[in-house]
């Protein structure tokens, strides 16, 4: 195997940490540009974080530092992000000034400057793109759902129907080519920075790949920061001994995928030409309830703590989404290795050594006072 010189944006975080790690491991010189992250990191460099890579500590939207990074780079991991669909909708200008600014300034300086090298770039993408997700109704067939609307949540009424009949319906896999209908600034900002990386690389012939990824879970997920994935915020709650706190009837479901089949997506997809300008789903295949989350993090953590289902609603929120992963399969040959309960108890192992801050309520406030709650 080839050897490169690689560039991972955000190489601090959780699945550009593991990623980080895997490309040392096979040989490759790797430098990490990330701006720790106050939120995540509080500023300073994690314990994790590996020695052998070189490390700048910078922001994607620092044009100079960055074109500096990109000097002799082969391979790009854009994984540099503001994450977290809720607080997208109130910190708009941040959320458009790194997810598409930062993206802007790495295809700029790829594109105009004289000497750069960049021969593939690989990005990690995200399900929130896709919004709400796929139906079959027994009369009229398989059909991508719109969200529902206010007036229908308010009445605790949770299902989707068909659009054409009224019939009740019942989700399936979602496909890459299903229609996009963001919910979110995270994901409008999302999808124009898969729509921008394929355009440039198509018109510059420098391949590109986008795996959009469904829930990713593992170790070094931050558990004190409010706005990250529904299973490090279970934890951080349960290890505080509160209720997992849970919206509608708790049978809405998901799709979880362990950081570590990601990784190995994310190597498979730089080594492999036939996956080149393509978008592909990263995910188990399989629904989750968030119920069955809550209910198997307070098992694994040995809590006898019940989830608190609400039966209220988040504006924008999905009924159910989860991924027909058939083109990982069978473009990168790629198969998801890690069990839910495996994939949990890892996470939750992990978890035991961190310490879990409760600002859970504060976040929730502040999105009460944007009227996003």
């Amino acid at each position: 195997m080839k050897k490169y010189k690689i560039l991972v944006t955000g190489g601090a975080g959780f699945i550009g940490s593991f990623l980080v790690d895997k490309l040392i491991q096979l040989g490759h010189s790797v430098t990490i540009f990330d701006n720790l992250e106050y939120q995540v990191h509080q500023g300073k460099k994690p314990q994790y974080l590996n020695p052998k890579a070189e490390f700048i500590k910078a922001d994607v939207r620092h044009y100079d530092k960055l074109k500096k990074a990109l000097k002799n780079v082969e391979i790009v991991f854009h994984e540099a992000a503001a994450v977290g669909v809720a607080q997208s909708n109130y910190e708009i200008k941040r959320y458009v000034d790194v997810n598409i600014g930062g993206t802007a300034n790495l295809l700029d300086m790829i594109v105009n400057h004289p000497g750069m090298r960049v021969k593939k770039i690989i990005i990690t993408s995200s399900m929130t793109i896709y919004s709400e997700g796929c139906y079959a109704c027994p009369k009229c067939g398989i059909f991508k759902a719109e969200l529902r609307p206010p007036e229908q949540l308010k009445t605790k009424n949770w299902q989707i129907t068909c659009p054409q009949c009224q019939s009740k319906t019942k989700p399936v896999p979602i496909k890459e080519t299903a229609l996009s209908s963001r919910s979110s600034i995270y994901a409008l900002t999302k999808k124009f920075q898969d729509e921008l990386i394929l355009l440039i690389a198509k018109m510059y012939q420098i391949p590109a790949v986008i795996l959009r990824c469904f829930n990713v879970y593992g170790p070094r997920q931050s558990i004190s920061n409010p706005y990250t994935g529904v299973t490090a915020i279970f934890i951080s709650r349960l290890k505080n001994d509160q209720q997992p706190v849970i919206y509608e009837d708790g049978l809405q479901t998901r799709d979880f995928i362990s950081v570590h089949d990601v990784v190995n997506a994310l190597i498979l997809a730089m080594n492999s030409k036939e996956v080149n300008y393509q978008i592909i789903n990263i995910a188990s295949g399989k629904s989750t309830t968030i119920k069955k989350i809550a209910l198997i993090t307070a098992k694994l953590m040995n809590k006898k703590i019940k989830p608190k289902i609400t039966h209220t609603f988040r504006k924008n929120d999905i009924r159910h989404c989860f991924a027909d992963n058939t083109k990982a399969k069978k473009l990168l040959n790629w198969q998801p290795k890690i069990s839910l309960n495996r994939g949990m108890k890892e996470l939750i192992d992990w978890s035991q050594t961190q310490t879990a801050l409760d600002n859970f309520q504060q976040a929730e406030k502040k999105l009460l006072q944007k009227k996003l709650l």
